[in-house]
């Protein structure tokens, strides 16, 4: 069995980039929007980007991106990670427009949320299955996590993972739960929102196994 797919999302530092990666994670992500603790500059994704190896993928989080957001940040990106009420239709423009790989965030609460990814199919590369967080609050980062055991028994419609509320501690268990081939953290490797630690980004990549 290969090993489940590690995503650090909202890095924002050289320091916790390299930790990362050095950590074995397939996937970094870089939040934009400017609403988020995590918000990085275009000129800081420039900067972090450049750091990252061709061999980890490069993920832009974005919340109901305008066309000039998308396009200036495409030179430092290879996938973006939709986490608005962004339809099928806007993901196809947005391929379209881009050439990236997309992502699509599906909130969840109970099981008929599940079903919500198969409108995506054709559209995303991967459905991101995550907590749904409160109205007025922001669409991820919150470490709030849903019932696991939904995912028993769901045939998702495309490639997925994994996310909300994972932290050091609870990664192995919800890979067990759930049978995820992707994890993907953010408040669970911070000391504050927006303040990853190097530490905890180590622990949750070893916790997440070979």
């Amino acid at each position: 069995m290969s090993r489940v797919a590690i995503k650090i999302c909202g890095l924002s530092t050289p320091e916790t980039l390299h930790a990362a990666i050095k950590g074995g994670a397939a996937h970094v992500g870089f939040v934009l929007f400017a609403k988020s603790p995590r918000n990085v500059s275009i000129d800081r994704l420039a900067q972090l980007s450049a750091l990252v190896p061709d061999h980890v993928g490069k993920i832009g989080v974005m919340v109901d991106p305008d066309d000039m957001l998308v396009e200036r940040t495409m030179p430092f990106l290879d996938t973006l990670q939709l986490h608005g009420t962004e339809s099928p239709e806007r993901l196809s423009a947005l391929r379209a427009r881009s050439g990236k790989k997309l992502w699509k965030a599906i909130p969840v609460k109970n099981r008929n949320d599940l079903k919500m990814g198969r409108t995506f199919a054709g559209a995303a590369d991967l459905l991101l299955f995550d907590a749904k967080t409160p109205a007025g609050t922001l669409p991820g980062g919150m470490g709030l996590r849903f019932d696991w055991t939904l995912l028993a028994g769901f045939d998702p419609p495309l490639p997925w993972g994994l996310s909300g509320g994972l932290d050091p501690d609870n990664v192995s268990q919800a890979i067990r739960v759930t049978g995820t081939p992707m994890v993907d953290v953010s408040s669970g490797v911070e000391s504050a929102p927006g303040v990853k630690q190097v530490d905890k980004i180590i622990a949750f990549c070893k916790a997440v196994g070979p």
